[in-house]
């Protein structure tokens, strides 16, 4: 866009992100977590791909990009029963944190985007499976209350359609092979057997099958994806005005707002399809998640 070494929000000077934000005022907020991907990958492979799509896209259409997210929802709902069969009573090595803990963060997180001047939000999420419909109901309240856009896909909800997502398989380990083949290292695809090696790890059936060609080509789709995003939100931003300034107190009676319409939380417990988590797993005590505390 203008030939600064740097998109990020962390490393511009004032001078640089107001030129930015006065460019385009749409600020990148990549989220992910560190989570077994086998003995073969990276543990933050989802934050690894989040940043390189938002830094991607900030630099081919413009806007900024926010310090990563880099703690995500797991452990309890939908991802318990999941981790019983993929992981056992293995230690995940794993930043998780929980739903109602992290649906505030990003509240407050849009609050910060908002009071400094954004006039639309695009989230991308490395880690999938459902826990972004969570951030996606955060979004849609905060919206309608202060009037910017927020946008909060995965990156398979990218290129839904093109693409088939997975855990640790072919889809996500050709992924971060396009980019960041130093943090792949398919010469341990056979170690899950070996003792004490954790055994599968979360590795997907199919990673034998990874391919830095196909990585490449998803990689590019999902930037393109994002882009195109951009296009749209473009004319809308160019008549976009900041409002005044949004409180602790603001924020807070959103929250509360949130919490008091109820309703269905995605990551709060399993699945219909899912079988529950056996007594002794370690699993267990937040297989079932209140999500209706403050």
């Amino acid at each position: 866009m203008d030939g600064l070494t740097t998109v990020k929000w962390s490393e511009l000077l004032p001078y640089e992100f107001h030129r930015r934000i006065r460019e385009l005022p749409i600020v990148y907020l990549p989220v992910g977590l560190c989570e077994p991907h086998g003995q073969v990958a990276a543990l933050g492979l989802d934050l690894l791909k989040a940043e390189h799509y938002c830094e991607a896209a900030a630099r081919r259409f413009g806007g900024i990009v926010a310090p990563s997210q880099g703690y995500h929802i797991h452990e309890c709902g939908f991802h318990a029963p999941w981790l019983e069969e993929v992981l056992g009573e293995e230690n995940p090595l794993m930043a998780a944190i929980p739903p109602d803990l992290m649906a505030k963060l990003f509240l407050y997180q849009l609050r910060a985007f908002a009071n400094t001047g954004f006039g639309a939000v695009i989230t991308v999420s490395g880690h999938s499976g459902g826990s972004q419909e969570d951030l996606r109901r955060v979004g849609r309240a905060f919206a309608v209350k202060i009037g910017i856009t927020v946008v909060v896909k995965s990156d398979p909800e990218w290129v839904e359609g093109l693409y088939q997502g997975d855990h640790a398989g072919r889809y996500e380990l050709s992924q971060l092979m396009a980019m960041r083949p130093d943090l792949v290292d398919l010469s341990r695809l056979g170690r899950r057997d070996d003792p004490g090696s954790g055994g599968r790890f979360a590795l997907g059936d199919d990673a034998t099958d990874t391919d830095p060609e196909h990585g490449r080509a998803i990689n590019e789709a999902i930037i393109a994806a994002i882009g195109r995003q951009v296009e749209e939100l473009r004319p809308v931003l160019a008549r976009w005005t900041p409002g005044p300034l949004i409180t602790f107190s603001d924020t807070e009676k959103i929250w509360r707002e949130i919490l008091d319409k109820g309703g269905y939380w995605k990551s709060a417990k399993p699945s219909p399809e899912q079988l529950p988590v056996s007594p002794d797993s370690r699993w267990k005590p937040e297989e079932h998640f209140p999500l209706t505390i403050s």
